[in-house]
């Protein structure tokens, strides 16, 4: 039987994903549907209600993928309590009469390479270690590619007449396709040079508004309600800095140094509430306009930092609004609840 392989949703970071696993698994990889309303209903159905959204996004879309044919599924992170989410989420869809494997790749917040490499091992028997590295070299430079681009529109995107993000996933379809580093660093140069090309018409004065909170609901835009397209058409540059090269690469480096210059805690909190309270202080002593904190509903280290944050910014007049997004969140609710940001701070800084 062929083995047909999913795993959930991430903002764009599917591409390297699906890339990554087309060429060491010998598998079919399953292109997983886009997270709609569908998606939650499933996931919400089937979960206990007390879980974070990321469990309820997550299921949804493994439900969705095993209707589709997917036999064999892959999770990826786990930071925080989601590390040990895989082994409920496994139980709830056997209990639903589901048949499949079921891999967790990072767990506990720890990446175990002797752990991946027998996962991918059982998946794919006549695994090649060196072609698998050379691919995962290529696939680790996908992604901060990826993310040094992103981070460029999300500071410029308000202030172009052109869409900047239609070359972004124009690279991306491109990348899909690559088979060889020069390859990739030629087509990441050419689309990098047409996004840079596009004319910027950034005042001076802009608005800058700095987006934290919990890694999942900042990363995939259906959990956030898009909230960076919305505060680009209010003309604001967005400044966010969790991605996964953050995720992987530097949050254990950066995090012991985050810690040594915070003054007001002396341990680390979990997931990502301590890395938040240092970009609080990082955007207060950088003079940006407005601080927005975003989370999913049931997230606890984020419920821990919120105390902090909120003190931080009020000692240092820094306007913050708090976010929590669940299943039920109101799209209309939560633009309204945005503009009205936006306008408190815009009113503030023409006032000033």
């Amino acid at each position: 039987m062929e083995r047909v392989i999913a795993f959930p949703l991430m903002g764009n970071y599917h591409v390297p994903a699906k890339f990554l696993f087309s060429k060491i698994s010998n598998s079919r990889i399953l292109d997983s549907p886009t997270i709609t309303s569908k998606t939650i209903e499933l996931g919400s159905k089937n979960s206990p209600d007390t879980l974070c959204t990321p469990f309820k996004y997550t299921l949804g879309t493994y439900i969705e993928c095993l209707e589709m044919g997917a036999n064999t599924l892959i999770q990826m992170g786990g930071g925080c309590r989601y590390g040990y989410y895989y082994e409920l989420q496994e139980k709830i869809l056997t209990d639903l009469g589901y048949k499949f494997e079921y891999y967790n790749l990072v767990s506990m917040g720890h990446t175990d390479l002797k752990k991946i490499y027998k996962i991918l091992k059982t998946i794919n028997p006549k695994l090649n270690v060196i072609k698998s590295l050379y691919y995962l070299g290529i696939t680790i430079k996908m992604i901060k590619y990826m993310d040094t681009l992103e981070d460029y529109i999300r500071e410029n995107a308000g202030y172009s007449k052109s869409n900047l993000e239609d070359e972004f996933n124009n690279m991306l379809s491109s990348f899909s396709k690559v088979k060889t580093f020069t390859g990739l660093k030629y087509n990441y140069i050419k689309y990098k040079r047409k996004i840079k090309s596009i004319k910027i018409n950034k005042p001076k004065d802009n608005i800058k508004i700095g987006v934290i909170g919990e890694l999942y609901t900042l990363m995939e835009p259906f959990a956030n309600n898009n909230i960076e397209s919305i505060l680009e058409s209010f003309n604001v540059e967005v400044k966010r800095f969790t991605n996964v090269t953050y995720l992987l690469f530097e949050k254990g480096r950066k995090s012991k140094r985050y810690l040594k210059k915070l003054k007001n805690i002396k341990y680390k909190m979990g997931a990502d509430a301590m890395d938040n309270i240092y970009y609080t202080k990082y955007l207060i002593d950088n003079k940006y306009d407005g601080i927005i904190h975003i989370k999913s509903s049931f997230c606890t280290p984020e419920i821990g930092s919120m105390g902090i944050i909120n003190k931080m910014c009020e000692e240092s007049n820094m306007p913050v609004l708090f976010l929590s997004m669940d299943a039920n969140t109101s799209c209309v609710g939560f633009e309204t609840r945005l503009e009205a940001f936006y306008d408190m701070i815009e009113m503030r800084k023409r006032h000033e």
